[in-house]
């Protein structure tokens, strides 16, 4: 029995499979953006190896004109450009898919399916008959393909055809050769193939005013915004491109009109324990600092993120997550640096997370970020990933209120000291477990204390008496429990129907989970949902698990962290909380979550209220 061809408009995943180092990223991103043009959403996601040329990449197109922006699991369409992964990647096509592939070397039946439609042009050949120049004939192939695509798909020729005129404007001679190319792709998909497919865009009008901007250049932007001056940092992926959107930045915001200096500073260090010794003696110094990471970093910078907690200095780490542990998967996102960010250091520490959902809030919550550094005296880590990092995506445009003004927190005056004021560096007068705090320079000759990474009474001065020790631990644990009022609140989304059944995710999982929930609904299955964006957790979040039967936390590692943060920090039955956990180095999916979570209710038997409970497929 014939299997029936996809047929779907403005809601389909397209595939490309490539070779690094081909020329193939520009051209893919050529057509993710020709369908924005056409005012249709997508999603873009690049897979790609941590060598720098020969091995497999993929780019992921997602089309959702109803503004799904997560992975959804599942291929409609391959475009298969690479040998090496020929057998994978047709494997990977959903039954009653597409592939797409270059038909110049005939291949024999057993290399395709049944069940799927096969679109051939031999494109090699194409460029062979029309270059004469080997690396022409590789980056044209790749225009010619996406021509292809755009009469395959029913797309606009002159979306592309506008956005390779903008990409070479002033350089007609590459315009041409790009529009020639493209041309010659569409034109051969036209006259020798069933154009369009069941797979279609068809103009929308879904995009808005919606901005198209990766995670990592949105933290860059948002530590300019949130008025860091000092970066110090050692280049590791997925986390460089932080330091060099903030670099490109300040260059712009950060140099004197008059007489162009810099009024920032940019250190490349010589590893990243030294790069995060920098960001603290500058944050110490009274500057706002920061540096960008990943989890090796992270792991080297222990013993200062130790001295900042308790000697009380602000900092922002940007922590780009990658696969772990060890070198890992350098170029693979995960969600693995949650406890080891969350207790970094040796002894009894604790430290403040933001978790950004998309480039929006890379944005937001960095500039928060340095906000609550000095108003709490601590590092703050922003945990993003290499999903949100390094991946283009939509989000709404960013905004500032320019009356804002930033947080300083507890400072000590001139005048207060010259008035005699007391000042105790790590004096509890508030109850708040914020102490005030003097810059250096603030008064000529009051207000100095001692910064040490040993015990001291509330004056700064060195005491091995134990009394002090715990009322320094104390005042740091009040510290800590005001910082729960004080970080980003959860966001709760109430199911369309009562049930005892409750999610919690964070991070790049929620756009995923946003679908997930939708897919769930449709079978019978209704979730609450509660997004946490911060760590201390706020008591909204121990209110949210103590009213459900069954609470799943979905995230993306393997030793489930953020549930076991959760109950160490609320004193949680662990068998309240039900894993779901994705760790193999791809972003999670909406199919994923919602298979785990109706898989685990049927076998539970946990059911929403008055509902009888169904089995949604995975």
């Amino acid at each position: 029995m014939t299997t029936p061809a996809i047929q779907h408009t403005n809601d389909f995943v397209i595939k490309f499979a490539n070779v690094n180092g081909s020329g193939s990223a520009s051209a893919n991103e050529l057509f993710a953006r020709a369908i924005i043009r056409m005012g249709v959403p997508v999603a873009p996601r690049n897979i790609f190896p941590s060598n720098i040329q020969g091995l497999p990449t993929w780019y992921e197109v997602r089309v959702s004109e109803a503004g799904w922006l997560g992975a959804r699991g599942g291929c409609d369409m391959m475009v298969a450009m690479n040998p090496q992964t020929w057998d994978r990647d047709v494997a990977a096509i959903d039954r009653g898919g597409y592939l797409f592939y270059d038909s110049t070397k005939p291949l024999p039946p057993s290399k395709f399916r049944e069940d799927i439609t096969v679109l051939g042009i031999p494109l090699t050949a194409m460029c062979n008959a029309e270059y004469e120049d080997a690396r022409q004939r590789q980056l044209f192939k790749n225009i010619m393909y996406v021509g292809a695509l755009i009469a395959l798909l029913d797309m606009e020729f002159a979306a592309a055809e506008q956005l390779i005129v903008d990409r070479y404007r002033g350089k007609d001679q590459l315009i041409k050769a790009n529009v020639n190319a493209l041309r010659l792709g569409y034109d051969y998909a036209r006259q020798h193939l069933p154009c369009p497919i069941g797979l279609r865009v068809k103009r929308a009008d879904a995009v808005g005013e919606r901005i198209m901007i990766d995670g990592n250049s949105a933290c860059g932007l948002g530590a300019v915004f949130g008025g860091a001056t000092v970066a110090g940092w050692y280049p590791i992926t997925p986390s460089t491109s932080v330091i060099e959107a903030f670099s490109s930045y300040c260059r712009k915001f950060r140099t004197d009109p008059d007489n162009g200096r810099a009024r920032y500073a940019i250190v490349q260090a010589e590893d990243e324990l030294a790069s995060i010794g920098m960001v603290i003696g500058a944050g110490w110094n009274g500057a706002r600092a920061f540096t960008a990471t990943s989890g090796p970093g992270i792991s080297l910078m222990q013993e200062f993120f130790g001295l900042a907690y308790f000697a009380e200095i602000p900092a922002v780490i940007v922590d780009v997550q990658r696969g772990s542990p060890s070198t890992g998967m350098p170029t693979r996102t995960q969600q693995s640096d949650l406890l080891s960010c969350a207790y970094a250091s040796h002894g009894d520490t604790r430290h403040v997370l933001l978790f950004p959902q998309d480039a929006y809030e890379c944005f937001s919550l960095t500039a928060q970020a340095f906000d609550l550094a000095e108003r709490l005296q601590t590092p703050v880590f922003v945990l993003s990933d290499l999903d949100i990092g390094m991946n283009e995506q939509l989000c709404a445009p960013f905004d500032w209120d320019d009356s804002r003004r930033y947080d300083r927190g507890k400072l000590m005056t001139y005048e207060e000291l010259e008035a005699g004021k007391d000042f105790g560096r790590y004096l509890d007068v508030d109850g708040d477990g914020i102490p005030y705090r003097t810059i250096p320079g603030t008064h000529p000759t009051k207000g100095a204390y001692f910064t040490r990474g040993t015990t001291r009474n509330p004056y700064a001065k060195y005491s091995e008496v134990g009394t002090d020790y715990v009322y320094n631990m104390e005042r740091l644990r009040r510290k800590f429990n005001t910082a729960k009022d004080l970080v980003p609140a959860p966001i709760l989304k109430k199911a369309a129907q009562p049930t005892h059944v409750g999610v919690i995710y964070y991070g790049s999982t929620a756009p995923a989970m946003a679908e997930a929930g939708a897919l769930l609904a449709a079978d019978g299955i209704h979730t609450d949902t509660l997004r946490v964006r911060g760590f201390p957790f706020s008591d909204e979040v121990m209110q949210f698990i103590a009213e459900r039967d069954a609470v799943f936390v979905v995230e993306q590692n393997e030793s489930a962290q953020l549930r076991t943060l959760l109950i160490n920090e609320g004193d949680i039955d662990p068998k309240k909380l039900v894993r779901v956990l994705h760790y193999d180095g791809s972003p999670i999916t909406a199919r994923f979550i919602a298979g785990k979570i109706a898989d685990a209710l049927n076998d539970r038997k946990v059911s929403p209220i008055g509902q009888p409970q169904r089995k949604v497929a995975s």
